[in-house]
C-alpha cells in the first residue's frame, strides 16, 4: 500500500479506498450506459455482427468512462487526483492536445 500511496501522491489509506471505489463505480456505470447507447445507434447484440457490436460498444465506453471518472472523482472529493490521472492517461494515448 505504501508504494501505491507514494506513486499516486496520496496520504491516507482512506483515500486509497475512495479511489478504488470511484474506479469500480465508474467502470460499472460506463459499461451500463453503453448498452442503451449502442441500441440508440441501431446496434443490437442479437441482430448485429458480433465484431461490429463489440467494437462499437468499446469505442462508446472509452469516452463515457473518461467523463464519468472525473465526475465521480469530484463527487467523492478526489477531483484533483482523477483530473491529474486523466491528463496522464490521455497524454499517454497521444490525446493531450484535447485538454
Amino acid at each position: 500500500m505504501e508504494k501505491l500511496k507514494q506513486r499516486w501522491g496520496i496520504k491516507s489509506n482512506f483515500q486509497i479506498i475512495i479511489i478504488f471505489i470511484v474506479f469500480a463505480v465508474t467502470g460499472s456505470t460506463a459499461a451500463k450506459l453503453a448498452a442503451p447507447l449502442t441500441e440508440f445507434i441501431g446496434l443490437e447484440r442479437e441482430t448485429s455482427n458480433a465484431w461490429v457490436y463489440w467494437i462499437a460498444r468499446i469505442l462508446l465506453i472509452f469516452p463515457i468512462y473518461q467523463v464519468l471518472l472525473v465526475a465521480f472523482g469530484w463527487l467523492f472529493g478526489q477531483f484533483q487526483f482523477f483530473w491529474n490521472f486523466e491528463k496522464k492517461m490521455l497524454a499517454r494515448l497521444g490525446l493531450k492536445r484535447f485538454l
